[in-house]
């Protein structure tokens, strides 16, 4: 890609070494009120080596206090590391005439939803982390993926996982741990999400990851950019995909794939999966934000978890959007500015969804799906949302037509949703 006549690469994170229905629950670290955690206690926490009323055992009814007095990093560190796995995925190569030879792609994930008391959870990481073009698999997938909690990166703590799907055109895949004993005594915790239409130019952006295959390790800096188009080569080393991704300057390394991005509240805002390698550029990173991971994971689970199928599938609209007014908010409560921009109907595709309920020139105010409200202030919201959407849900959008407010329910029973690739 070339951008203001400056070369640049922007790369995966993956680090590439040659080498011979589940009842889900999420963990809260829980303090009592006003009693809030000591850097020692806190490093102690994440050891595993406190006693008293904080034990391991007990860890899941406790929650890290965030207090903005000089150690706010350190506690958001700390969820992100109690939610954050290292990733080794080995592969079967093959190359020259009928040779093979072993590989191993290191990595990060977070854990997206777990089971405590079985062992079992889901993960979320980069499609290129578990991928690999020349694999002898049939979907080039690795069949042998260890995850490993942070403090026990060694054989011994080795967690088997297994692919659940994914999507290259996306960078996300689902692994799934079952019954791991290390899992049910360790003390880690389910990821919890920011809200991604709070993600601002200059958030905290904290990323935990896996850089050089050393185990995990956290860097801090802040978000540059907060929703941006940009294209870059995937996992198959040749096709050239666009993502919609936040901009970063956080120090991240190879091995940082697929590791979460966290804000200083230690909710994930993103997940990290690429860089701009350039004599001529510092700390330019990209991580895909947590609006996109969250709908994109969930829709993986829901389609693959207990099927054959190994993709996500999405409805389609079948309209183009324009956002010809742009505009920005300022927040006086937060001290945040957002970019805003009326989202208007621009065309609408021949006999889809939206042929016989939209018109030219509507503007999406807001979408219901499954009776929880979206405001819509942003194209990108609208494609986020249809994630969520499946073949029992309710939607509805909340437009504007000629100075007057209206609802416009749709009916996507009958309609067969879009596998993503």
């Amino acid at each position: 890609m070339k951008k203001k006549g400056i070369s640049l690469r922007i790369l995966a994170l993956a680090c590439a070494l040659i080498v011979t229905a589940l009842s889900m629950t999420s963990c809260m670290l829980l303090l009592p009120e006003e009693d809030y955690m000591t850097e020692e206690e806190v490093k102690a926490l994440i050891s595993g080596t406190m006693s008293g009323d904080t034990t391991i055992g007990n860890v899941n009814e406790y929650e890290i206090t965030i207090e903005n007095n000089g150690s706010a990093n350190l506690s958001a560190a700390t969820k992100g590391v109690l939610s954050t796995v290292s990733i080794a995925a080995q592969f079967t190569i093959s190359y020259g005439y009928g040779g093979t030879s072993n590989a191993t792609s290191s990595g990060a994930g977070v854990i997206y939803q777990l089971d405590k008391e079985k062992g079992d959870a889901y993960i979320i990481t980069n499609y290129h982390v578990v991928y690999d073009v020349d694999s002898k698999t049939s979907n080039k997938i690795s069949n042998n993926i260890n995850v490993y909690l942070y403090g026990q990166e060694s054989s011994a703590y080795a967690i088997p996982a297994t692919y659940v799907g994914g999507a290259m055109s996306q960078d996300l895949a689902i692994l799934k741990v079952t019954g791991s004993r290390v899992l049910a005594e360790s003390n880690a915790c389910a990821v919890s999400f920011a809200d991604p239409d709070d993600i601002s130019i200059l958030d905290t952006a904290i990323a935990i990851g896996n850089p050089a295959a050393d185990g995990i390790s956290a860097t801090v800096g802040y978000v540059n950019v907060d929703s941006e188009y940009v294209s870059i080569t995937a996992a198959d080393g040749r096709s050239n995909i666009t993502l919609r991704l936040l901009r970063i300057d956080t120090a991240v390394n190879s091995g940082n794939s697929g590791g979460g991005l966290f804000n200083d509240r230690g909710e994930l805002i993103g997940i990290v999966n690429a860089k701009i390698t350039s004599s001529s550029i510092d700390n330019i990173a990209y991580a895909i934000p947590s609006g996109v991971v969250s709908g994109v994971a969930e829709n993986i689970i829901r389609y693959c978890a207990s099927t054959e199928l190994e993709n996500p599938y999405k409805y389609s609209l079948g309209i183009t959007m324009n956002n010809s007014e742009l505009y920005t908010e300022y927040d006086e409560e937060t001290g945040k500015i957002h970019k805003r921009e009326v989202v208007k109907v621009d065309s609408i595709e021949a006999g889809s969804l939206a042929s016989s309920l939209f018109e030219k020139g509507d503007v999406i105010s807001a979408i219901t799906v499954d009776g929880e409200r979206y405001e819509i202030h942003r194209m990108y919201q609208v494609v986020d949302c249809m994630l969520s959407v499946f073949e029992d849900s309710e939607l509805s959008f909340d437009i504007l037509r000629g100075g007057e407010k209206m609802t416009i329910s749709v009916d996507i029973s009958g309609i067969e949703p879009k596998k993503v690739v």
